[in-house]
């Protein structure tokens, strides 16, 4: 579908990690191409392609230097300062930077406020998240969020997947004191790219795939399904 103005809307691509882990950015301006790349059919108008935009929610901290959390990376040219509007952004928010207390939640921007759902939903019932977060655009998440609780099914899976997470940090930690960091990072990364195809799927409507099967395919394999994936679902909304 596209803009008021006739334009195609941007392709957008978003996801949460919880942990950082070397080669991070670059592997979000790889996505951010491969969506860039993916929405022109051989032959097609350059001229036609909508901005690809590659955005990272992160609850650890990336950039310790500085206080900035929102990050935006776009081709630029460094001498003119001029951009390339329609071409490939990757966008890192570091979510733990914001400043959040529940008593000014309520009047906070909307950008604090959602970041506060994204951090603490877990920690509150569904009349206290509707009382701190007024309006519609909450109301959907907060419902959302208690449909998938009520599931037994889903509430068991996303717990597995909490468990698996503490495992893997309290596991990582051993291991980097012990030197053997890149066999847990590479590890990690396929766990991950797994637990995006699974959800891909839900997405879509299919049957998740076992970690059984998908985690001995490595991680350029499960790269090209979650792209695959992806792709699908994006022609879907299309």
């Amino acid at each position: 579908m596209n803009e008021p103005d006739g334009t195609m809307p941007p392709y957008r691509g978003v996801e949460m990690q919880v942990s950082v882990y070397a080669g991070l950015i670059e592997r979000l301006v790889y996505y951010a191409s491969s969506m860039y790349v993916d929405q022109l059919s051989e032959g097609g108008n350059y001229a036609l392609a909508a901005p690809s935009i590659s955005i990272c929610l992160l609850s650890r901290v990336l950039f310790s230097e500085t206080t900035q959390a929102h990050h935006r990376f776009q081709l630029l040219d460094k001498q003119s300062g001029r951009s390339i509007p329609n071409g490939i952004e990757v966008h890192t928010v570091e979510l733990t930077k914001y400043a959040l207390a529940e008593q000014t939640i309520p009047g906070a921007s909307k950008l604090n406020q959602w970041v506060f759902l994204l951090l603490h939903a877990q920690d509150y019932d569904g009349e206290t998240l509707r009382r701190l977060l007024p309006g519609i655009e909450f109301e959907t998440a907060i419902s959302t969020i208690e449909t998938i609780s009520a599931k037994t099914e889903d509430k068991q899976m996303y717990d597995q997947r909490e468990k698996a997470q503490r495992d893997y940090e309290w596991a990582i930690s051993g291991a980097r004191q012990e030197g053997r960091e890149e066999g847990r990072e590479e590890g990690r990364e396929e766990g991950r790219l797994a637990g995006q195809i699974q959800l891909l799927q839900q997405l879509l409507g299919e049957a998740p795939t076992g970690d059984a099967e998908l985690l001995p395919q490595g991680i350029d394999a499960l790269t090209k399904r979650m792209s695959a994936l992806q792709k699908q679902l994006r022609d879907r909304e299309s």
